[in-house]
């Protein structure tokens, strides 16, 4: 594919997870990063120099309005997710917005609705689903017997009280930045959504859960606990069925080596970086004309699934998604 094939990206704000895009991008066929904007001036151009991104503009308004950028990355803070991606979208922009899109099952629908609207693509950027590992895992789930159990969990060691990861004006939290991880999986390999969630948190003074545990139940038996946290490092994914277990002990990355069997083997998996299989999935949506991998209806049962599990957590009851 020539350079004039790829889609030209523009990235809204400077966040560390540009990154792993930035890098992504360099190894894709399909997508190179035109522009980036910062509220800051002079921050973009540091960034875009630092970075080698051609074009830096002093505001994000300034990126949606280059025409040389066809399709934007939104790695804002949690709760400027949909502002700027329904602006991105009114400025005729496809997005790919950094997970999770909300905790606001309302916000889903009136984006997807949107970009339907407009013939636009719009994506939420679960990289870890775009990798070798998903597809390996799926397709070994018959191997274990009919699925009963699976147990997923995200946490890490969180210092810095100025993270934007624990401001709750920002729609921080354990939840929202790792555990919506383990909900994706547990609806992944369930194959369809929950009916039931039940949740119990650890909050600090402002609000935002530092740990939380989630039980979820699906309609066609398959139980699941996600676990998140800011306080321990952890990390895993398993699925056990009548008949066996697989494991993997951090999918969330994207660069997984192995699965695990119950029995002991394992089952070795290809490498490859999981930021360029979402560009390059994102690109050809916008190119092709076919839908991304990731659908309005799995950004729907996430936002649905998380605000469940908020809701209980908060009333110390069972609620429905």
């Amino acid at each position: 594919m020539t350079s004039a094939d790829r889609v030209r990206w523009g990235i809204l704000g400077t966040a560390r997870i540009n990154d792993s895009i930035l890098e992504g991008a360099r190894l894709s066929s399909r997508a190179e990063v035109v522009a980036v904007g910062s509220r800051d001036a002079d921050r973009a151009a540091t960034y875009a120099a630092e970075h080698g991104i051609p074009v830096a503009h002093g505001s994000y308004e300034a990126v949606l309005a280059d025409p040389r950028v066809e399709a934007v990355y939104v790695s804002l803070p949690n709760s400027l997710h949909h502002a700027w991606t329904m602006a991105a979208l009114a400025a005729g922009k496809h997005v790919l917005c950094e997970k999770p899109y909300s905790r606001r099952p309302a916000e889903v629908a009136e984006a997807w609705g949107t970009a339907a609207d407009r013939g636009l693509v719009l994506a939420e950027a679960f990289m870890w689903r775009q990798t070798p590992m998903v597809a390996r895992l799926l397709a070994e789930l018959p191997s274990i017997g009919t699925l009963q159990l699976v147990r997923a969990s995200f946490s890490f060691c969180l210092r810095d009280e100025a993270d934007i990861r624990v401001d709750a004006g920002l729609d921080g939290g354990s939840l929202m930045d790792v555990g919506c991880y383990c909900v994706s999986a547990a609806r992944l390999l369930a194959g369809e959504e929950p009916d039931l969630a039940l949740a119990t948190a650890d909050l600090d003074a402002r609000g935002v859960d530092r740990r939380m545990v989630g039980l979820l139940r699906f309609p066609g038996g398959v139980l699941a606990q996600v676990a998140s946290g800011f306080t321990t490092d952890h990390r895993g994914l398993e699925a056990v069925g009548t008949e066996g277990s697989l494991r993997v002990a951090d999918p969330w990355h994207g660069r997984p080596s192995v699965i695990a069997r119950g029995d002991g083997t394992t089952i070795e998996l290809d490498r490859s970086d999981p930021y360029a299989l979402e560009l390059d999935d994102v690109s050809a949506a916008i190119r092709d004309g076919r839908a991304p991998l990731l659908s309005r209806e799995d950004a729907l049962g996430q936002a649905r699934t998380i605000a469940a599990l908020y809701a209980s957590a908060a009333s110390g009851r069972a609620e429905r998604p």
